[in-house]
């Protein structure tokens, strides 16, 4: 695990000494236990620990390591494979590197170290970008061809570990996060203006290639990335894997049960590999606590096992009794944390400058304070749930599609037994399963009615104007319903709208305390496997969610877990917490402040905010959206020119 940065260009050129300092310092939090510098010329390559003066070359490679894996010097970076062809600076986890190293040493490679990044480098020396589908694992790794003068970029399936890059002057540039690649003159802070309407308006972000920063894209999940000096103006991402969501699996439902066990239990067992101590982040939900339990019975009592939990003080919201029930069978050392409104008060600027970008809700920050808690614990290894809700249909949200299906293949009768059932369910609401359902509709239909809310999709606290010359259409696309909507919509959130978020928020929170967080149910075959079985066995015909996963958990997870059918997620009372706070809110949001940040109307917000203040306007996730959006725009000192 590390943090990576680094700059190539068609020309020789000086690279000033603060700069990669500058880079250096922004990514020690990533890497705080060695650092590493390869600059590189035709005439000459220079390989230390910091930038030597009067530094020229076409290719600026930089890392800073979090050792996991091979605790010695033989894992530093950037690592040269054996004849000095290749660089390669790497952040993340090959689990499957020594199976693979079992090949390659077959095949005759020799081994210097017992590092993955070793393994990686010589998997793309013997096979190229076909070494990709090998992998199993979460990275993003950087390869500089000094030969080809050329560099290789890839990152995983689902985009667990990032990588950003940018474009100028005849140069490319690429990090672990935004603000590293800021320190660069000829990147600008400017902000993408769609993207700042999605998050304003319907708190997305991490959606596709784009940021918030307009002159700063991302490398999409499952895309690998060839750029060379002569054509750095234009890299062009090719992809190297899809989630697909088209084949069908012929299982019974306990076959399928029995192999979604075997699948889970060796994924597991890989995400343990590890020469440092691991632990678990623990919610009480069925997902975080299969995996406890999972690492219990795979390594039994010689695991000193520790979990960390966020505990609101809202009794509405808190999981305590499920996480004690889990930590007491699997004997685990449990750890606490209780955050308050103060507490995000007296974070919420180190929070935001850490994300780098725009963030859904305040549950990130009850995130950042359990990686804060591991951290103290001494703990740089956990495993957590993450993903889950997104294959297994765990949403509220999920029942909508999985009603659709039926509508769609003409089991009308059957779609409206599934709706009575599913009503049953703790927590679900008529109104929330027609809203999610909206795409049943036909295309003029849901195009009129677009038309009719269209002062919803641009509020009067957003510039219109400005907007709109910048583009920005906010009129909905019309969705299209397959037979397997279920399927499909988890396939969507899986690739494009509430995974990536997700990763995101918690790969800056975990790296935030020199973290590593591993998610063992984001693997290509696991996936794959899920997203192939009939839909009734992952959301059943009573609205029960992550059928299959429960039946494949009997006998790992306490019945009480299993038979389940709340669902809490990772909430924080964000009401509360900011309605007590209004005086700070209100400061923030003042007409001074928000007249600074274009995408905002100064009046309309105000006039909003004052409805909701004197509880006249529903209080909802706009408030911290609008509070998350100034004090970055503040922060990052973000241009709207």
């Amino acid at each position: 695990m590390c943090g990576l940065a680094g700059v190539i260009s068609r020309e020789s050129e000086r690279f000033a000494p603060h700069l990669a300092r500058s880079m250096l310092k922004s990514l020690r939090h990533r890497g705080p236990d060695d650092q590493g510098i390869l600059l590189f010329s035709p005439e000459r390559t220079y390989l230390g620990r910091d930038i030597p003066a009067n530094a020229e070359g076409t290719a600026l490679l930089i890392h800073t390591r979090l050792a996991i894996i091979d605790l010695a010097e033989t894992g530093w970076q950037p690592m040269a494979s054996p004849d000095g062809r290749f660089y390669i600076v790497f952040n993340g986890e090959i689990y499957n590197y020594l199976e693979l190293r079992k090949e390659l040493a077959e095949l005759g490679h020799p081994f210097r170290s017992r590092s993955d990044t070793e393994v990686l480098l010589a998997a793309y020396q013997k096979w190229g970008s076909k070494a990709l589908q090998r992998l199993t694992g979460m990275f993003a790794f950087a390869i500089l061809d000094t030969h080809g003068r050329s560099l290789f970029l890839a990152r995983d399936p689902f985009g667990i570990k990032p990588l950003y890059y940018g474009v100028g002057s005849g140069r490319f540039a690429f990090a672990s996060e935004p603000r590293v690649l800021l320190a660069l003159p000829w990147i600008s802070r400017g902000v993408d203006a769609e993207r700042a309407y999605r998050y304003l308006r319907h708190g997305t972000t991490d959606c596709g290639s784009k940021t918030l920063f307009a002159d700063i894209q991302q490398l999409p999940p499952g895309h690998y990335l060839d750029v060379r000096p002569d054509q750095v103006a234009e890299p062009r991402p090719l992809a190297y894997w899809d989630l697909e969501c088209d084949r069908d699996l012929e299982l019974s439902f306990d076959e399928a049960a029995a192999q979604l066990r075997d699948m889970f239990l060796k994924n597991v067992e890989l995400h343990l590999r590890s020469d440092v101590p691991v632990g678990a982040t623990l919610s009480g939900g069925i997902d975080s606590s299969a995996i406890v339990m999972a690492m219990r019975l795979i390594q039994g009592q010689r695991l000193d096992l520790h979990t960390f939990s966020f505990i609101p003080d809202d009794p509405r919201l808190s999981e305590e009794p499920w996480i004690d029930l889990i930590t007491r069978v699997a004997q685990a050392q449990v750890h606490k944390i209780r955050p308050t409104r103060e507490h995000l008060l007296a974070d919420v600027d180190h929070l935001i400058w850490l994300q780098g970008e725009p963030f859904g809700s305040t549950s990130i920050y009850a995130q950042h304070c359990v990686f804060a808690q591991v951290r103290s614990a001494g703990i740089k290894v956990t495993l957590g749930g993450q993903g889950a809700d997104e294959m297994l249909g765990g949403y509220r949200i999920y029942l909508a599609a999985r009603m659709l299906s039926l509508i769609r293949r003409g089991q009308w009768w059957e779609a409206g037994r599934f709706l009575r059932k599913a009503l049953r369910q703790p927590g679900v609401e008529l109104k929330t399963i027609l809203l999610n359902a909206g795409a049943i509709l036909p295309g003029p239909v849901q195009l009129a009615a677009g038309s009719l809310l269209e002062r919803r999709f641009m509020p009067p606290w957003l510039d219109a104007a400005w907007f709109a010359r910048r583009g920005v259409d906010p009129r909905p696309r019309r969705k299209r319903v397959s037979p397997r909507a279920l399927r499909e919509k988890l396939a969507v959130a899986l690739r494009e709208t509430s995974l990536p978020m997700l990763l995101r928020y918690e790969d800056r929170n975990s790296m935030g305390f020199s973290v590593e967080n591993r998610v063992p149910f984001l693997t290509p075959a696991l996936a794959g496997f899920v997203l192939s079985l009939p839909e009734d066995y992952i959301i059943a015909a009573d609205g029960t969610s992550k059928s299959v996963f429960r039946k494949a958990l009997v006998g790992i997870v306490p019945d009480r877990i299993l038979e389940r059918r709340d669902k809490i997620g990772f909430a924080t009372p964000e009401r509360d917490w900011l309605g007590s706070s209004s005086d700070w809110v209100a400061g923030v949001l003042s007409q001074r402040r928000v007249a600074r940040v274009r995408p905002l109307s100064p009046t309309g917000l105000q006039d909003e905010w004052s409805r909701i203040r004197s509880r006249r306007g529903r209080f909802d996730s706009r408030v911290w959206q609008w509070v998350n959006f100034v004090r970055w725009c503040e922060l990052f000192d973000v241009t709207f020119e």
